[in-house]
Order: C-alpha cells, then structure tokens, then sequence
C-alpha cells in the first residue's frame, strides 16, 4: 500500500492501495534489503553495502534488488488516484501518520458550494435601514373652536381659525321624511343641515333675523293654543321630564347617560313608592301628584334647563338653545311655542332660569343654581 497523509505541518495524504502482485515482490525485496547495512563515512563518500562475508556476487544482487524495487515503486505511482467520494471512505486503521499531530485546535475550513458567493455576509447588513419618520400633524386650530349651526370653522391667513357659512349645497343629502325640518317661514328644509346653512346665508339681512326652526318633519298645520289648553302643558311637560330622568337611571348602568350627582338625586325619586308612574294621565291627576310630591319635580326641571344652557354656558336659553327641545314637541304638543314665548316674561328673546323656573310651577326660594349640573 502506498500512502500519503496530514502530518504536523497539514500535508495532505491520499490512501493509494497497491496491486497484489506488488505485495509479495516488494514484501522479499525490502527483507533482502534488511540484511545489509548502510553506512557513510565521515568525509561524505559513499563506500559500500556491507554484510558478513561480503564478495563482488552479494553486491551485484544487491544492486539489481535495488533496481527491481524501484521500478515496481514507479509503477505504482502509475495507478489513477480513486474518486474523491471513495476517499473519503476508508478503515482509519491504515491511516499512519509519520508524526503525531500537535496539540493544538483544529480550525474546520467549511468549503463554499459551486456558485455561491464565498463570503458569506447575512443579508440584513446591506438591507436599506429604515428611517423612522415622526409624522408630524400640526394642531387642527379648528379642532377646539366652536361654530354655531350653520357655520364651519376655517383656517385664516394667520393660521387662526374663524367661523364661516357653510354652503347648503354641502350638506348631506336627506334619507328620508324624518330628517326634514319646518321653519317658521312655513317652508320644509331638507334637513337641519340645509335651513341653518339657509339662514347663515341671510344674516344681516331683516328675512335672516326672523328665521327660526319651528319644529322636526315636514310643514304641516298646527292648531292654535287656547288658554286652557296652555295651563294644563307644564303639567304634562313635569310629569315626562320626571319619567325620562327615571327611565335613563334604570337605563344607566354602563352608558354614563347621567353623572354620579344626578345619580343620587334621581335615584331617590326613583325608589319613592308614592311616585307616579309613566302613562297617559288626567290633568287632574297630575295636578293632585304635582301638590303631593312637589319636591319630586324640582331636580327633573333645573335638569332640563343646563341639558340646553350649553352655547354658551351663560344662565339664558336662546332660541337656539331652545331648539333641540322645542323642534321635536311642537307636532306632538301644539302649545309648546306658545308657552315658551310666554316664558319670556321680560320679551328679552332669552329665557332665564328664573323664568323658566316659575314657568314650571317651581317656587322662587327652590330655585337653585347648585342644580343645574
């Protein structure tokens, strides 16, 4: 067998196996061989080949040995190395190393694949990093600034926001007979949208000054309010406002419809077994309820009035401010314009609480500005 292999110094080596018919020739050779002595002398000359009773014959035959092994070595250098894949797969026992191999950690070298780029660098080093950018959005200056109806806020030259009228055209389209409204000019709007951007568009003007929302649907006639008819409408308008305070208790576990005040307050009219309960009653019952339990109507009222007093904050209901309760009566309760008109008493054009206190039934020394949460 002929080898070569890794010694110390990282050699590769290749196991060679031999043909048969060199193993016996070069196995008698190298034991001839043995037999003889090498020797050198001092001065680099090379002398003889001794052995024990040397002769010219000895010496002839062992040359030819010599000869003949040497051939056979170059013919076995002959032989077409074997596949790599066989090479890999040997008995480590015909391994011999020359020299041991130094103690020192071995470094594995992994080979790159055909066609692959031989520096491997993790895809993410070159990826373009991504810039984080911080949207800035600037304050909407509008976005605090109340406009009345009819009016949308716009954003000056000074980036200062300023109310404008808002173009009838660009309000949304009706879906149905419900949205529309009436004006007290006797004419139906398509919705609240378009009449309060309808009389934005007239102010200044005598026809805009007049212009009011009488009531929710389209016009139709309202009968007039007679005198009788109009003393008995606060006692229906206490008796509802007391019913739907008490409806959004019972309704208001998790919808915040009131705060924790107005909770405490309604829940005692609420658990009072002497309170009336909803329907359609006489007047003469409510008449006798509202003496009986006076004290139960006197929150219902002052919470009617700050659910309105809103634009501004101010004590006084206008007649804006009086809409979203006025709208919605008047084709249900045809007193209802009438009776706030009277509740007028000092002709102003504002309600105050007073006023609307005393219109309700509600005595002078119960009146109470602590009430209107």
């Amino acid at each position: 067998m002929f080898r070569t292999g890794v010694d110390a110094g990282k050699r590769i080596f290749h196991v060679i196996p031999l043909p048969n018919r060199c193993h016996t020739v070069i196995r008698k050779t190298t034991l001839q061989l043995l037999g003889y002595q090498a020797s050198f002398l001092r001065n680099n000359h090379f002398c003889t080949l001794q052995k024990s009773g040397c002769d010219n014959s000895s010496y002839f035959k062992m040359r030819v040995f010599l000869l003949l092994f040497f051939v056979l070595v170059s013919k076995t250098l002959a032989v077409p190395p074997i596949d790599v894949q066989e090479e890999a797969v040997f008995d480590t026992d015909q391994v011999v190393l020359d020299e041991p191999a130094a103690e020192e950690e071995v470094v594995e070298i992994e080979e790159p694949t055909v066609g692959a780029n031989p520096v491997q660098v993790e895809t993410d080093d070159f990826e373009e990093p991504e810039e984080t950018v911080e949207e800035v959005v600037a304050e909407n200056p509008c976005l605090n600034h109340y406009c009345k109806h009819g009016k949308v806020c716009e954003v000056d030259e000074n980036n200062m926001p300023m109310c404008v009228c808002q173009d009838p055209s660009t309000c949304p389209t009706a879906t149905g007979e419900f949205e529309h409204v009436c004006g007290n000019d006797n004419k139906t709007y398509d919705s609240s949208c378009h009449f309060f951007a309808t009389k934005c568009t007239l102010e200044g003007t005598k026809k805009g000054h007049k212009l009011h929302l009488d009531y929710i649907g389209p016009c139709k006639y309202i009968p007039p309010c007679m005198d009788n008819e109009l003393s008995e409408f606060p006692f229906r308008m206490r008796d509802w406002l007391k019913n739907v305070l008490v409806t959004m208790f019972e309704r208001d576990e998790e919808n915040n419809l009131l705060t924790e005040k107005q909770k405490l307050r309604v829940k005692k009219i609420f658990e009072n077994e002497k309170r009336l309960s909803a329907g359609d009653h006489s007047i003469d019952l409510l008449t006798l309820d509202f003496v009986k339990n006076y004290n139960m109507y006197i929150f219902p009222v002052h919470w009617q009035f700050g659910q309105l007093d809103q634009h501004p904050v101010d004590g006084y209901l206008s007649h804006t401010e009086l809409a979203p309760l006025r709208a919605p009566l008047i084709p249900m309760e045809h007193c209802t314009t009438r009776f706030f008109t009277e509740c007028d008493t000092d002709s102003d054009r504002y309600i105050a609480l007073e006023e609307w206190a005393a219109c309700f039934g509600i005595k002078e020394q119960d009146i109470d500005k602590n009430l209107v949460i």
